[in-house]
């Protein structure tokens, strides 16, 4: 992997061409299938979404050059609807649009691929972001697999659901059900605390969604998370049968969820010239590959990775977000890269909020943004379905 041979002064300083963040936000993350975007597809979110967007951070849509959105599940990545989104939402079609998928990392990598095309002087400007409706699209996930192939046991690892991969983690590195449940638990609990509190109300852009029972239809704003719950602790977790005859339960697992999150990426001089603030600045992303049996232990080797490029340390992070698909791999996650756990996801994670597959990866932006003060460093990172884990590394301004 190439050094990119900084120093943590390096990575503090501010140059012309630095690929930064103007700004990150997302939208409440409802449940599936009972919850407020039940009834909507990935194009009505998206275009609700990006027209609060656009109207929160006053960007001129005319200088907004490429559009990656993350999403997993819809057909053709929603290549047609999100693009046609867009348009709905008001950036003009001179702006060019690229679907990415990379399961859980997919918001990230839409992230990546914006910054790295005005990292190359391709672009100035462009928006990365996420959405999902797992609602609508959770059963299309299971594959068709050739014949031919269905013999070979490399293909077979790659089809192995994610709940025994992480029944894997689990049973290899000795994370026990307790310490699973106790985990799960403490997210619940913070997200709890971060609703009560109104921590998320600086991230979530409230948006219209429509409700559909039979020939009635009524409108809605979704403005609040809902998949936390109250007063959740490790005992009553702990009564939650499992779910792959091992550890791993509905409630030490990841929601299915629906949302969006976006986030305006732009050169410094350009968001200088403009007078657009400078929220963060994009460092650098890295994806590792590990075995797909065993793929929840993605971040204990991105994070690594990542830092290694940068120069970093562990300790000179200050906040990070670590994707909990499931409470064993996290866990280990953590343990295996030697995080103090109460930088990691302090206003809960996916186990209390969701996971909308796409989305996540930018959601983590939107989120880690209000925790980091002025020169902290933020990790952001998740495990990847089929074997890996994506890692980056942005400061705060």
């Amino acid at each position: 992997m190439t050094s990119l041979n900084y120093t943590k002064k390096e990575i503090l300083a501010k140059h012309p061409d630095d690929v930064v963040i103007v700004a990150a936000y997302r939208t409440a993350i409802t449940k599936g299938f009972k919850g407020s975007f039940r009834s909507v597809g990935t194009d009505y979110i998206l275009a609700e979404f990006l027209k609060e967007f656009l109207a929160k951070t006053k960007v001129d849509p005319n200088l907004i050059q490429d559009v990656a959105m993350g999403n997993v599940l819809n057909l053709s990545l929603g290549a047609l609807e999100h693009r046609s989104a867009c348009l709905a939402a008001g950036i003009p079609y001179t702006s060019g649009f690229i679907a990415v998928h990379r399961f859980c990392s997919s918001g990230l990598m839409a992230i990546s691929d914006i910054a790295n095309k005005i990292a190359v002087g391709q672009i100035d400007c462009g928006v990365a972001g996420g959405v999902e409706s797992m609602t609508k699209n959770y059963k299309k996930m299971i594959p068709e697999t050739d014949p031919h192939l269905i013999d070979d046991k490399q293909v077979a690892s790659c089809l192995i659901p994610m709940g025994i991969t992480n029944e894997n983690v689990a049973k290899q590195f000795n994370v026990s059900r307790e310490d699973q449940d106790a985990f799960a638990a403490r997210s619940y609990n913070k997200a709890e605390r971060a609703i009560i509190t109104g921590k998320f109300k600086s991230e979530i852009l409230p948006i219209k969604a429509y409700i559909r029972d039979g020939e009635s239809e009524k409108e809605v704003i979704v403005d609040t998370d809902e998949g936390p719950r109250k007063d959740v602790t490790a005992e009553s977790l702990g009564k939650i049968k499992a779910a792959f005859g091992g550890t791993t339960t509905a409630g030490n697992a990841s929601q299915i969820s629906d949302g969006a999150a976006g986030v305006l990426l732009m050169r410094r001089s350009l968001a200088e010239k403009h007078g657009y603030p400078i929220v963060a600045k994009y460092v650098a992303c890295t994806v590792s590959g590990v075995p797909p049996e065993i793929m929840g232990v993605g971040p204990a080797v991105a994070i690594p990775a990542v830092l290694e490029r940068t120069g970093l340390k562990v300790d000179d992070i200050d906040v990070f977000e670590i994707n909990e698909a499931f409470a064993a791999q996290c866990l280990y996650s953590i343990r295996a890269v030697g995080i103090d756990e109460s930088k990691v996801n302090l206003n809960g994670g996916a186990i209390a909020l969701g996971h909308p597959l796409g989305v996540t990866g930018a959601r983590q932006y939107a989120t880690i943004m209000p925790l980091l003060k002025p020169g902290q460093i933020g990790v952001t990172s998740m495990c990847i379905g089929t074997g890996m884990g994506a890692a980056s590394v942005i400061v705060r301004e």
